[in-house]
C-alpha cells in the first residue's frame, strides 16, 4: 500500500464530498449522530458551498492509497467566521478544514498522512502554528483523534441553536 498526497483541484469537489458522505454513514452505523446528522453532506447546500469556499480560499490536499482519493483537508489562513467568538492566536496560523476520509480506508494512514502533510507545508511557509476543529461531544474519539496526531485542545466552544460541542486543537510547529 502506497499513500501519497497532491493538490487538490476544483474538480475533485464530487469525490470530498463522497469522502464527507461516507463518513456520515460510517457516524450512523456506530449510532454517533450528532457530529453531522444521519443525511449525507452532499444533499446540504450550505455544506457544499462551504467546502467549495473553503477550497477557493485555500489550499486543498488529497491523500491517495494507491491511486484511489481516500481523505481530503483544506488549509486556509484561520478558522472562519463560525468561530470569530473566540481570541485570536495573535500570530500568523494555517487552518485545517474538512479533514474527511473514505472509511473504505480506515485504519490505513491517510488521515495522519494528511495531517502531517499539513504541518510540513505550514512549517516550510514559516508559520509556527497549525490548527484544527472538531466534534467534542460524545466520547471525545476525534479529539483524541487530533491528540495523538500531535495537537493539544485550547479552547472549547458550542455552534448554533443545538449548542453542538466543539474543541479548538493546536501544534505548535516551532
Amino acid at each position: 500500500m502506497t499513500i501519497t498526497i497532491r493538490e487538490g483541484r476544483p474538480e475533485d469537489l464530487h469525490a470530498i464530498l463522497g469522502m464527507l458522505d461516507s463518513s456520515v454513514e460510517w457516524l450512523v452505523s456506530q449510532g454517533r449522530t450528532e457530529q453531522w446528522g444521519t443525511e449525507p453532506l452532499s444533499r446540504h447546500e450550505k455544506t457544499v458551498r462551504a467546502v467549495a469556499g473553503a477550497m477557493d480560499e485555500g489550499a486543498t490536499y488529497i491523500a491517495e492509497v494507491d491511486g484511489v482519493p481516500a481523505a481530503s483537508l483544506t488549509l486556509t489562513d484561520g478558522p472562519g467566521a463560525y468561530l470569530s467568538h473566540l481570541p485570536p492566536p495573535g500570530e500568523p496560523e494555517r487552518y485545517i478544514h474538512w479533514l474527511a476520509s473514505d472509511r473504505r480506508f480506515k485504519g490505513r494512514g491517510a488521515g495522519s498522512a494528511l495531517l502531517a502533510h499539513a504541518a510540513e507545508t505550514t512549517r516550510r511557509a514559516g508559520i509556527g502554528l497549525l490548527r484544527v476543529d472538531c466534534y467534542a461531544g460524545g466520547d471525545r474519539k476525534l479529539v483524541a483523534y487530533y491528540e495523538a496526531n500531535g495537537f493539544t485542545p485550547t479552547h472549547t466552544y458550542t455552534h448554533g441553536p443545538e449548542a453542538w460541542p466543539g474543541q479548538v486543537l493546536a501544534r505548535r510547529l516551532d
